[in-house]
């Protein structure tokens, strides 16, 4: 898993490695070049060339060692690139259903604190590993060159380290993905969280959700804690077990020197190479540590791979679809879509037709499938039965790009984008010049407000620059100023006043009377003057008129408007005939 994040950067790879390999070498030259200043010594010989050896081998080494490291930071940094590459790519083309399942601050998590795991385990842990291990065979190699009795003991205490170690490992790395895996809820939560503050606030949910959080930031921390145990256990073993190995070798030398079968500087030189297998067993225990968690962390990105990605148009050999310049500018035909498999359709056998001009309006009590009619417009949501036709070519001729171009949309809850006023009216139109930024602020009823801010058009738009109701208009006019071929509107007034509402409608009506809008209508008075209304119930379309025609004859629609006390209802008779739902 690792080496697919490696793979791209593979010559860069091998080249640190090879520097990390030359350094180890010269690191292994060391004690023998040593032993040859002893030797020469107590030969009464001259140290300019021993000397001058380990000047030179301190040289290359420092070399070697400033090249590998930029060499290896430079590779680590580009894998981390790629991953949060992949990662931010893989987000804006998935498809909207399945990726809104998942907590938006544990998809954060994965593009953060996980590429920051893989960082170091798909870069210097790797060539760490096969540095020390090279490293750690070197030197035993060099030890089994001075002594063979004396590898022996280094041979046996290397053996039972490494069985210890190899057995904690699998715990090691079960505690670390836990411990990932609790931070992601823990992110997800808190975003959410902190979006929802004056709700938690006026909710006094403070402590219970605080709890909540870091009941989750416990359990990461239990799990961190638990994989902080086993490696301290793994590292004493790993240092203990070379110190031990040192006290024996020093000992058991003592005795070979005493004997005569040895002589001091063949001892120290073993001495050091005994010093220098630290190295290696750190570099090893760090780099199997680092491995388990960046292993963790790359299987938590690769899952982000299995949420699907939006459909592509069918081939058509760079042909565009054969359109209807005449019928409906869109179109539902026996349409039936649900959000999971098994679950009860949010669409049953739908029928709906969007003229190229003019209002229309979809109305219906909650969860009769409203904003589903919009997830399928916007190919948000695939329909598991019947299809849809854009100008009367199929939609999956289309591709969702070619789709959207021909809509503008503004959500009920009109989310900004991050950046200033003017960045989110451009931020489908990045082409509008001044004046037609302009033109829609007037028609939103917002020109005045902006004028009046210090920094006009550039100031960031946030929670404090605008209410609610100005951030909502800022989306009409952002819709407004791409001129779509169908403006689509989730109850886009829902949070301004009576005397705004009425200009908004009104610029609304003069948009549907040359392209089509449709409306999602929460509030019954936006609609009443809507050209065609759409009465949905239980995912079926109920009844289809006018506010006239339907408080004429459909019980539910008098019921809708009633409870809103529209003017026109009371003065319904009692009697009135209610008409079934027809598919």
């Amino acid at each position: 898993m690792l080496w697919s994040f490696v793979r791209p950067h593979r010559r860069a790879l091998a080249l640190s490695l090879l520097l990390a390999l030359l350094g180890s070498a010269l690191q292994l030259a060391n004690p023998m070049v040593i032993k040859l200043v002893l030797d020469t010594v107590s030969e009464a010989g001259g140290l300019a060339v021993p000397v001058a050896l380990l000047l030179g081998l301190f040289v290359l080494g420092s070399v070697f060692g400033v090249w590998h490291w930029i060499v290896l930071g430079t590779v680590a940094e580009k894998v981390v690139l790629d991953a949060r590459t992949s990662l931010v790519r893989r987000y804006f083309r998935a498809a909207l259903v399945p990726l809104s399942r998942r907590p938006s601050g544990e998809l954060v998590t994965r593009a953060t604190s996980d590429t920051v795991l893989l960082r170091e385990a798909a870069s210097s842990s790797i060539i760490s590993l096969v540095n020390g291990g090279v490293l750690l065979v070197g030197t035993l190699v060099m030890m089994g060159v001075l002594d063979l009795v004396l590898l022996g003991v280094t041979l046996t205490a290397v053996l039972v380290v490494t069985l210890l170690f190899l057995t904690l490992m699998p715990s090691i790395a079960r505690a670390q993905e836990q411990a990932q895996n609790s931070l992601g809820l823990m992110g997800g939560i808190l975003e959410g969280s902190l979006r929802a503050l004056r709700t938690v606030k006026v909710s006094r949910a403070e402590d219970r959700l605080g709890a909540r959080i870091l009941g989750h930031a416990q359990d990461a921390a239990g799990h961190g804690i638990r994989s902080v145990r086993r490696e301290a256990v793994a590292w004493t073993i790993a240092f203990g077990g070379i110190q031990l190995a040192i006290i024996a070798i020093l000992g058991m030398g003592a005795l070979r020197v005493g004997s005569g079968e040895m002589v001091v500087s063949t001892l120290i030189a073993f001495l050091l190479y005994a010093f220098t297998l630290m190295s290696p067993v750190t570099e090893l225990s760090q780099s199997v540590t680092a491995l388990q968690s960046g292993i963790a962390a790359a299987r938590r990105i690769r899952d982000v791979e299995s949420i699907p990605l939006e459909p592509v148009a069918d081939s058509r050999g760079g042909r565009s679809p054969a359109v209807d310049a005449h019928g409906p500018v869109v179109e539902l035909r026996g349409v039936t879509a649900r959000y999971a498999p098994g679950a009860e359709p949010a669409l049953d056998r739908v029928d709906l037709a969007v003229p190229r001009r003019g209002h229309t309006a979809v109305v219906g009590p909650s969860g009769a499938g409203k904003t589903t009619v919009f997830s399928l417009l916007l190919r948000f949501l695939e329909p598991e039965d019947g299809h849809l036709a854009l100008e009367g070519a199929p939609y999956r001729e289309w591709s969702p790009q070619e789709i959207r171009a021909r809509f503008a949309y503004v959500e009920q809850d009109a989310p900004v984008v991050p950046g200033t006023i003017r960045e989110n009216l451009l931020f489908t139109n990045p082409d509008a010049t001044d004046d037609e930024v302009r033109r829609v602020l007037d028609e939103v009823r917002l020109a005045e407000k902006v004028d009046a801010l210090e920094k006009g058009l550039d100031t960031p738009l946030d929670a404090t620059s605008l209410s609610g109701g100005q951030r909502q208009r800022i989306a009409l006019a952002r819709a407004l100023l791409r001129t779509p071929d169908v403006l689509l509107l989730d109850e886009a007034t829902s949070q301004v006043d009576a005397i705004t509402e009425a200009a908004v409608t009104e610029t609304v009506r003069r948009h549907a009377g040359r392209a089509a809008v449709v409306t999602i209508a929460h509030r019954l008075s936006t609609v009443i003057h809507a050209d065609r209304i759409v009465l949905l119930d239980r995912g079926r379309v109920r009844a289809t008129g006018t506010h006239g025609e339907l408080l004429a004859t459909d019980a539910l629609y008098r019921e809708l408007i009633s409870a809103l006390r529209i003017g026109g209802a009371e003065r319904l008779a009692p009697a009135a005939a209610d008409t079934e739902p027809v598919s």
